[in-house]
């Protein structure tokens, strides 16, 4: 299932259009901002989907009964991108616990590259509705390895992927690739190139380098 929040009117879509702009972009501090707010949004739209339970709640002046979450489900961004994102839902999704992996491409000589798991540090999943936080589903290499890679943390009962700007193709190689029984996709929009290098066209260019600064070439 995929779930393209961008096409409905909302302060969302101007969220998308700053971080698109190159003018804005010159701003980390607020390309961050921007990143996290669609996180809360991201978060509150998924919150929809989870298991909820009636609790009753005593005010100073009676009691009622009132519909909360069940469990928070598990956040784990990949880094580094994925670390304004994953703010972001962690600030609606307050009692959740987090994961994190640390993903990087391996580029060979004829600069073709390979996705690889550099360290993760998570909790037990087994039973848990998981949301792994990337902000660009490009190949969509990145959310496939990652998945496998948490297989042995446990078997999670959902898995939730959150990119603020996918690819066609990258969704459609993760439809390929996983189970998508219990996958559910949320983006903010969806465009339709990829160029040589893998970036996402327009997309937004490299949102761990906007983010939080330049890094050398080829690491």
């Amino acid at each position: 299932m995929v779930k393209n929040l961008g096409k409905t009117n909302s302060i969302f879509n101007n969220f998308i259009a700053e971080l698109r702009d190159v003018k804005v972009q010159q701003d980390s501090m607020r390309f961050r901002r921007n990143l996290e707010r669609i996180g809360e949004i991201m978060a509150y739209e998924l919150s929809k989907s989870l298991a909820f339970e009636q609790e009753e709640v005593v005010s100073s002046l009676g009691s009622t009964i009132i519909p909360v979450i069940k469990e928070h489900p598990v956040l784990i961004p990949i880094l580094r991108a994925g670390i304004p994102l994953h703010k972001g839902m962690l600030n609606v999704f307050d009692k959740s616990v987090s994961g994190f992996i640390s993903a990087y491409r391996k580029v060979e000589k004829n600069e073709k590259f390979t996705i690889k798991i550099e360290y993760i540090s998570c909790p037990d999943l087994d039973g848990k509705t998981v949301v792994i936080c990337d902000p660009m589903l490009a190949t969509g290499a990145s959310i496939v390895e990652a998945y496998k890679a948490l297989q042995s943390y446990g078997k999670p009962s959902h898995f939730h992927i959150i990119s603020v700007i996918s690819s066609m193709e990258g969704i459609n190689f993760i439809k390929k690739q996983l189970p998508m029984k219990n996958i559910t996709i949320w983006t903010g929009a969806i465009d339709d190139e990829l160029t040589a290098k893998a970036y996402i066209v327009p997309g937004l260019g490299d949102a761990g380098d906007l983010a939080y600064g330049n890094k050398p070439e080829n690491h």
